[in-house]
């Protein structure tokens, strides 16, 4: 078993690197910002997670996820909290993930917020860039993408759909 002596912040923090989001595997919990924080108390090693939105259906999944792949890695009580407050927001997003993203072919987030409650199909918006081709001649064609944190957009210069991470 892994301790405090053994098993710094950081291998863990390592360690979380392998827990991938089950809606986008190629992003990891780390890289998506939900892992807040890692401690030591006594010989539990705490996670303290949040969620992408209050309702996100993978909290459970993730949780456990993390369960395992530090038992795997030797340590004995893991306890897995969750923090809603301060909500996540897409900042947290490493760079990293940002590039996991685009070459996964979903939009990263703006790096600020770009309100889509108001955009239509008459009401463009601002300009999203594509994931494929790189363009910015694209359209909205759903608030709602294959997952309730994602819009469809439309490229208009290679004519592929796209999910948008959107900003919150």
């Amino acid at each position: 078993m892994n301790t405090l002596a053994s098993a710094s912040i950081e291998q863990v923090y390592a360690w979380l690197q392998e827990v991938p989001d089950p809606e986008i595997p190629v992003l990891s919990v780390v890289d998506l910002g939900v892992v807040r924080d890692v401690a030591w108390d006594g010989d539990a090693c705490v996670v303290v997670i949040t969620p992408t939105y209050s309702g996100c259906p993978a909290m459970r999944e993730i949780t456990e996820d993390i369960r395992q792949v530090l038992a795997r890695h030797g340590i004995g009580e893991v306890r897995v909290e969750t923090r809603l407050s301060p909500a996540w927001t897409t900042d947290w997003m490493s760079e990293k993930g940002r590039a996991a993203l685009k070459g996964y072919g979903i939009a990263a987030p703006a790096q600020q917020a770009i309100d889509i409650s108001g955009i239509s199909r008459r009401n463009a918006g601002p300009a999203i860039e594509c994931p494929r081709c790189g363009s910015r001649d694209t359209r909205l064609v759903s608030n709602f993408g294959s997952t309730s944190c994602k819009a469809l957009y439309r490229c208009v210069s290679c004519r592929e759909p796209f999910d948008y991470f959107k900003t919150h």
